[in-house]
């Protein structure tokens, strides 16, 4: 019997062999495995902020499928009759009955339509971290810089699909977003009216702008976000991770778990953390009820109108302008909307070019795996500060009739706060960022000359007291000191201002005294 066993068992081994031979000989299966299951990934609670974005597409990939099913992209007006009485008998058009449907009709659908909708709100916000934690340490840096222009086409576009998402239920709130889109392009000089013309399909709102903005928003830029997503982290894996520095972390090698089994396993549980986390919210959040507002008309303007938070910049731009006319060659330029058309790109295109701004200005043309403390990289840390600063403030001057109803104060005095706070604020948190990260640098250089403070007091044979300082051990000096002396993006500086080695002595650590 155990003969026959025996016997058996190469004989089964080799037909799995065979067909695994198969596979691997037409795909490359194996080959393919051999070299990447087993690639490490270093651990860093901040690296999960990217994978938040994936699952948060993930999870708006799923919702969505299952919104197409029932939503209908039709400006054809319908009369409502439907679960909702207090529209009943309100002519309306079919995207906007059918979104009435799926909230109250459909079973689950109001669920599903709010966590599409919090699944949009959280991927933006998690890209828009996600950068920022890649700026602020410098992960951009070579060879990495056209994985960050990825990167921050997927923040560009997702921009732009979540306004086309926003759009698509044609109630009075997202019209009343559609009609300052309107506005944005008729201000383009000599093009504008045609702009609006091919937008809308005739004058607005038109009977296009739906049916166009769901091929948009399903079909066309899912595609390109979906495709754009494979090649980031494909070049994410030809790279390899970038990583902290600390004991045994070089420029060449990667500290930390294997692809497979360990950090797959992390990464399925927490997807299903964020899957859970989202649908929690989902479920207790209400968001975006449409039957609160009505369907669009375009002689009226929803009140206290908002766009969701990832957008309420570039409205900001707007409502702070002045509004300012000039007449040139017998066409008005309204630049109190022109202005903030180009403002707004330009605010955005300054993160997808700022690698390239940094390499060229500090000549650092060198391949970089590890990351730098913000604080050892103070020009940087306080442009990334400056930036978000100006892009809080636009976010409160986007919304400054409510502020101003909020805290009981004139819309003139928030407007004109807002306005001036533009041009100041980002000054003073560059200036202060600036001198906090030099500061911090400072408190690093004491502690590696001369430990951490105990708070004990010793006295000396001779009568002196001074304070026992505990030496630190040898991870944490490693930390303090495996880093370069950047070359700061200022003017006036030396050769020696430049990139020194990584591995510096405890009494030699850099710091940049400007």
């Amino acid at each position: 019997m155990t003969a026959t066993r025996e016997a058996s068992n190469p004989q089964e081994a080799s037909k799995g062999e065979r067909v695994a031979d198969w596979l691997d000989g037409r795909l490359g299966i194996h080959t393919l495995g051999r070299k990447y299951l087993r690639k490490v990934f270093p651990d860093h609670w901040s690296f999960l902020l990217g994978e938040i974005c994936l699952y948060s597409f993930v999870v708006l990939i799923l919702t969505g499928v299952y919104l197409t099913l029932f939503f209908h992209p039709s400006m054809n007006e319908v009369t409502y009759h439907g679960s909702y009485v207090p529209l009943n008998g309100v002519r309306m058009s079919e995207a906007y009955a059918s979104t009435l449907d799926i909230s109250f009709d459909v079973r689950g659908g109001l669920l599903i339509r709010q966590l599409h909708h919090w699944a949009a709100l959280i991927f933006v916000a998690a890209m828009l971290t996600h950068m920022m934690r890649h700026f602020f340490t410098g992960s951009f840096r070579k060879p990495r810089e056209l994985n960050w222009v990825f990167g921050w086409t997927l923040l560009f576009l997702g921009l732009f699909e979540g306004l086309m998402g926003y759009s698509l239920p044609d109630d009075l709130l997202s019209g009343t977003g559609l009609r300052f889109v309107n506005g944005a392009l008729l201000s383009v000089p000599i093009v504008g009216t045609y702009l609006s013309m091919f937008l809308f399909g005739g004058e607005f709102p038109g009977h296009d702008i739906v049916p166009r903005f769901y091929s948009l928003h399903v079909l066309l830029i899912p595609g390109v976000m979906a495709a754009l997503v494979v090649v980031h982290i494909l070049l994410v894996v030809y790279h390899k991770h970038t990583q902290f520095a600390g004991p045994g972390k070089t420029e060449r090698n990667v500290v930390g778990t294997p692809f497979m089994p360990v950090y797959l396993a992390k990464a399925g549980g927490f997807f299903f953390l964020v899957f859970g986390g989202l649908t929690l919210i989902a479920a207790v959040a209400a968001i975006n009820p449409v039957w609160v507002y009505g369907p669009f008309r375009p002689d009226q303007v929803s009140t206290g109108a908002q766009p969701d938070w990832y957008l309420g910049f570039a409205e900001g731009l707007v409502r702070v302008m002045p509004g300012w006319e000039i007449t040139l060659w017998g066409h008005t330029l309204v630049l109190g909307v022109l202005i903030p058309v180009v403002v707004f790109p330009l605010l955005l295109v300054f993160i997808g070019v700022y690698p390239f701004l940094e390499s060229r200005l500090t000549g650092d043309k060198r391949e970089h795996h590890l990351l730098d403390r913000p604080r050892n990289r103070p020009t940087r840390t306080a442009i990334g500060a400056a930036w978000i600063s100006l892009y809080l403030i636009l976010l409160a001057g986007g919304g400054n009739d409510i502020v101003a109803t909020r805290l009981h104060l004139s819309i003139n005095t928030v407007t004109w706060t807002v306005r001036i706070a533009v041009f100041v604020l980002p000054a003073v948190v560059f200036v202060v960022t600036r001198r906090i990260c030099l500061g911090l640098q400072l408190r690093d250089r004491e502690l590696v000359l001369h430990g951490r403070e105990t708070g004990l007091i010793k006295r000396l044979p001779h009568g002196e007291y001074v304070e026992v300082h505990q030496p630190l051990d040898q991870a944490r000096l490693h930390t303090l000191t495996a880093h370069e002396r950047p070359g700061e993006l200022v003017g006036g500086e030396s050769h020696r201002d430049r990139a020194e080695p990584d591995r510096v002595d405890p009494d030699q650590v850099s710091l940049d005294r400007r």
